[in-house]
């Protein structure tokens, strides 16, 4: 039962279970999934799309138009749509992402996969990402999706979170070592 996965919380989780559990009772699950990842991409590309998602400075009816725009041009339609012109009503479009996010988790569990949250410094290049996937898949021996955030902090390498294992492998936590064992020597 998706409402069984703690890791689906918060108003965004409710949101998330919400839909899930529409999309289920309509056996529309994969065409939610594919609009919401479209979405998704279409927010991770558009800085001022994020602006009028995130910002409070817009109207809950600006908002709405611009979304309704956004939506037919990248032809989302049906509960997809429906769920995020609620979501922009309802003055929550902030936190669509995090909805986006969870969604996906109740997903993957239904389909008995698991996700990886993968953290890198740049954004990966579908190479990349293949190999990636593939290297976690030959790990678990299930399918595993990957939820890819890109933050320039890192430096460089990868943090992986997989379930309850995290691996750090960024360039920053190295250097941060470097610079304990040059302390404990000096």
């Amino acid at each position: 039962m998706a409402n069984e996965n703690p890791t689906v919380s918060g108003m965004a989780g409710r949101y998330a279970n919400a839909l899930f559990e529409l999309a289920r009772d309509n056996r529309a699950l994969d065409a939610v999934r594919a609009d919401l990842d479209r979405f998704d991409a279409i927010m991770s590309e558009s800085a001022d799309f994020r602006r009028l998602v995130r910002s409070p400075v817009f109207t809950a009816d600006e908002q709405l138009r611009a979304l309704g725009a956004v939506l037919k041009t990248a032809g989302i339609d049906g509960l997809a749509a429906n769920f995020l012109k609620l979501v922009a009503s309802n003055r929550r479009l902030f936190a669509v992402g995090d909805m986006i996010r969870a969604f996906r988790t109740l997903y993957a569990h239904h389909k008995g996969e698991v996700t990886a949250q993968i953290t890198v410094a740049e954004p990966l290049g579908d190479t990349h990402r293949v190999a990636l996937t593939d290297a976690l898949k030959s790990v678990t021996g299930k399918d595993v999706q990957v939820d890819v955030q890109v933050d320039p902090a890192i430096i460089g390498g990868l943090i992986v979170k997989l379930g309850s294992r995290m691996v750090d492998a960024s360039l920053k936590t190295k250097l941060n070592s470097i610079r304990h064992a040059m302390k404990e020597v000096g």
